[in-house]
Formats: structure tokens, sequence, C-alpha cells
């Protein structure tokens, strides 16, 4: 026994299936470039943090060793350390005439996929020599032990 419009039915029943198919198949590309994104941002954030760690690091350098004729005693630039390899960095020194700091710019480079980064970090560091102080590892404790009162 044949009902009437059953074929009509298996062929709505069919464009169903396949509307079906290209809406999951649409939502599945959206997802995965969503997921490609998300792994690209989190490796770009982990490349800067990394960055903003070597290139405080060499601040911190120049800050340890006094600005001072720096560039003629230190390496102001190349690559970092392993397992930072890929990084590099370059400082670059201005002021410091008299008592003027001496303004001291950390700028680490690195390669990805996406093309050339940089980070650069500015900051102001005071002369050893300008001061007066040419001992290069002076005592600096107080001349009397500082009174703490708790609170």
């Amino acid at each position: 026994m044949v009902r009437p419009g059953g074929s009509t039915r298996r062929g709505f029943a069919l464009a169903d299936v396949i509307v079906g198919a290209v809406i999951l198949g649409a939502a599945l590309a959206v997802i995965v470039g969503l997921a490609g994104q998300a792994v690209t941002a989190q490796s770009k954030g982990r490349d800067l943090a990394l960055a903003a760690m070597l290139a405080d690091e060499q601040l911190n350098l120049v800050l340890a060793r006094g600005p001072d004729d720096y560039a003629k005693r230190f390496a102001t630039q190349g690559p970092c350390d392993p397992p930072f390899a890929d990084f590099s960095y370059r400082l670059e020194f201005s002021g410091g005439v008299g008592a003027e700091p001496y303004a001291v710019a950390a700028t680490v480079l690195w390669s990805r996929a996406w093309g050339a980064q940089q980070l650069t970090i500015r900051t102001l560091v005071a002369s050893r020599t300008g001061t007066g102080d040419t001992d290069p590892d002076p005592d600096r404790r107080p001349d009397s032990p500082v009174q703490r009162n708790p609170q």
C-alpha cells in the first residue's frame, strides 16, 4: 500500500539532513578558527611576558653595574642566554650629563611566524660618578640602625 505524499516526506527528511550537516560543518569551522586564534593569542602573551622579563633583567644589570661607561665595559646588544636564545636585546643610553640621570632603553627583539616583534622599556638611572661615589661597590648601609615599630 502506498500512501499519498510518502515520497515528499522522504525528500523533506533528506533536505533536513543536508541543511543540518551544512550548519554543523559551519559551526565546527567557526569553533576550529576560534581555537586557533586562542592558541595564537596565548603564544603572543607568553612571548610578551618573556620579553618583559628579559628587558627587566637587562635594566637590572645596568642598575647594578651603573650606567656610567656601561657600553665600554659590557655588551649592549646580542642574543639572550639559553633557553631564550631566540630573543635578542639592545640597550641604548642618553643623557647623564652632570647631575642629570641617564635615559636607558632596553629593547628585546624576537621573530615568530606572524613577523618580527619587539618590546622597549625606557627608564631613568642615576649616575654613580656624578654623585661623587667612585667606589664601584659602595657600602649602602645606613649610619645608624633603622627603628621600625610593628603595627
